[in-house]
């Protein structure tokens, strides 16, 4: 295994940290701001040019491996790219490697069809669209897809879908949903569903509110959806009928580990204003960094980030080497370990800044707000947990 990355990587690497260092980060307040007036989930202007000019810098598109489609850098190289990113809650955006789009481009170039890549994924690659995806229904278990009960039943040359949704993240102002819905109602429990593409605007998409999460509901929205004899044409079907569960498989793995790069430069930002504020706050005649507690949370947190950052990179190396079915182990327990390390990071950085800690003037307490979904967002924690051991005793059956 390789612990740097490539000559390639690196100059792009160096690009994106100038990009965010010079760029992004100075622009976070202005983007925040001109949100709170930018409606339809829009991106607000300051967005808009940032994401012109990453554009024109060909700092796009980063996630995709691939040369057709992508940058065709290595998973490798792109948790590197990607923890630094994490730094900046707006960066995945800017250089259009945002969820839910990413997830939906990946399954889209894997599994759509010529006339379906041409319509949705090239707008969606080129930044011209944006999507969302549709899976969580507020009747079932979302830890548990098996159990969908959205149904898509073939009429003549249309699918006609009727259900209940929500946490349909991004459905404000998105092209196109790609929905999961039962086709196959008495078929096997992963045999059952199908996903298809369904266009915002088709009759019977029917957004009912934007979900609020730890008090947020702007932007692009976690979104309730009826579906109500919502009407697509048959070949809106993505992939092969009633495969829908084999394609939501193929999408998460990457997907979660983006969220893990993601949340490791999350926890690095969040270290680095924990001790600059110990190095500089007073109190009880001396500096916090020589409270014996104080150091011990950043000891803590500068080992918790560390082992994290070494399992993701593993995980990553792996899925270049031997492909993302064969790192789904792995896979697994970088998605429990690593939003737990960032959540206990982000707590201590709180403690340690005290009031300021629970204040909007840092971005650690946004970090916190947006970051403790994670723990249930692509799997709950006590799903991976039952995943994991399961393939580990199989291995000494």
């Amino acid at each position: 295994m390789e612990f740097g990355i490539s000559d390639e990587g690196k100059i792009i690497y160096d690009q994106v940290v100038r990009f965010i260092d010079e760029k992004v980060i100075p622009a976070e307040q202005a983007v925040a701001e001109e949100a709170e007036t930018t409606e339809n989930g829009e991106d607000t202007p300051t967005m808009k040019a940032l994401r012109s000019e990453a554009k024109s810098l060909g700092l796009w598109n980063l996630y995709l491996p691939d040369d057709e489609w992508g940058a065709g850098i290595s998973n490798n190289d792109y948790s590197v790219l990607c923890e630094y990113m994490g730094r900046s809650q707006i960066a995945s955006r800017v250089f259009n490697c945002n969820a839910p789009d990413t997830g939906n481009a990946e399954i889209l170039a894997q599994f759509g069809s010529e006339a379906q890549k041409e319509r949705y994924l090239v707008p969606l690659l080129e930044g011209d669209i944006r999507s969302c995806f549709s899976m969580t229904e507020p009747d079932t278990s979302g830890a548990d897809p098996t159990g969908l009960r959205t149904t898509a039943v073939r009429d003549g040359d249309d699918w006609v879908i009727n259900g209940h949704k929500w946490f349909t993240s991004g459905a404000i102002g998105a092209e196109f949903a790609i929905a999961m819905v039962v086709t196959n109602p008495k078929g096997n429990l992963h045999e059952r569903a199908s996903m298809i593409l369904v266009p915002t605007d088709a009759p019977g998409f029917d957004i009912i509110r934007p979900v609020s999460v730890m008090g947020h509901s702007r932007g692009g929205g976690h979104c309730e959806i009826q579906y109500n004899d919502c009407r697509v044409p048959y070949e809106n079907l993505l992939g092969p009928e009633n495969g829908g569960f084999m394609i939501a498989q193929a999408r998460l793995g990457p997907g979660r580990i983006h969220h893990c790069m993601r949340s490791i430069g999350v926890a690095e930002r969040a270290f680095e204003i924990m001790c600059t504020h110990a190095n500089q706050r007073e109190t009880r005649g001396q500096k916090l960094k020589d409270f014996q507690f104080v150091q011990e949370w950043i000891a803590t947190s500068r080992m918790d980030i560390d082992q994290a950052r070494l399992l993701t990179q593993y995980a990553a190396w792996k899925m270049d080497a031997a492909g993302k079915e064969n790192a789904r182990q792995e896979l697994a327990m970088t998605k429990v370990v690593v939003p737990n390390m960032m959540m206990n990071v982000l707590d201590r950085a709180i403690q340690c800044l005290g009031a300021l800690g629970v204040s909007d003037d840092t971005p650690i307490a946004s970090m916190w707000r947006n970051g403790r979904a994670l723990r249930i967002a692509d799997g709950p924690d006590e799903v991976h947990k039952m995943t994991i051991p399961r393939r580990e005793l199989k291995r000494f059956a």
